[in-house]
């Protein structure tokens, strides 16, 4: 039996880079950070962005996130274009569907583990924060360590700690700069194996900035950027 692939489901962009420039001002004049980038990530897909430093990797990152705007040209996030709603609907655009994993940790250094994990959930009113941070960091084998603030923690406990955070509100994207920056090897290696474990489990669209280039490899996507071009 046949079966007719028009009738098949496709699996649909979830996020949409479209012809997206970024010209800064500086003492000698313009200074172009982005030309032209265009391409666009399945639901589910993987990609590392790669290039030279200074190459305008983390801008392009800050774009997709709608934390930095572009000089012309557009994001999608799951057919919704971003720069058609203000700060504030981006802000909730971002809460909704978007989760963060930065290369300083970006932990609030007053709250506990368990508190950094529950902060997302509390912000959308979820009742059942505790249960849930106290579940995903469990997940991430920082269950001994729900008290304990983040100067106490090592670094790859700290990234352990933002993974969790990034994951346990079930984002539809997960963006990733240098999440292993600051992490030794041995440490680095086990926060990437756990990040794409848990990217797996939930089925989350991935991006993430790196100059490993191993790391790169398990990404489905190499998008290389090169003096502001995406050149494959």
């Amino acid at each position: 039996m046949s079966v007719d692939p028009s009738n098949t489901p496709q699996p649909s962009s979830m996020i949409e880079v479209r012809h997206v420039n970024k010209t800064v001002q500086d003492a000698s004049g313009s200074l172009d950070i982005l030309l032209d980038v265009n391409f666009s990530l399945l639901s589910g897909q993987t990609a590392a962005i790669v290039g030279a430093s200074g190459s305008g990797k983390s801008t392009l990152l800050s774009i997709i996130a709608g934390l930095d705007t572009p000089s012309s040209g557009t994001v999608l996030i799951d057919r919704q274009d971003i720069f058609a709603l203000d700060e504030d609907q981006r802000a909730a655009l971002r809460a909704r569907k978007v989760g963060f994993v930065f290369q300083s940790f970006q932990l609030l250094g007053n709250l506990s583990a368990l508190e950094n994990v529950m902060l997302p959930l509390e912000l959308e009113g979820a009742r059942d924060a505790r249960l849930r941070a106290t579940s995903m960091l469990e997940r991430v084998g920082l269950g001994q360590r729900l008290g304990h603030y983040p100067k106490v923690l090592s670094g790859g406990e700290q990234q352990r700690v933002a993974l969790a955070r990034a994951f346990v509100t079930r984002p539809q994207v997960l963006l990733a700069d240098e999440p292993t920056g600051s992490l030794d090897h041995a440490s680095g290696a086990k926060v990437m194996e756990l990040m794409f474990e848990l990217n797996r489990e939930q089925q989350t669209t991935l991006v993430l900035v790196t100059h490993d280039e191993m790391i790169a490899g398990r990404c489905e996507r190499r998008l290389v950027i090169d003096a502001g071009r995406l050149v494959s």
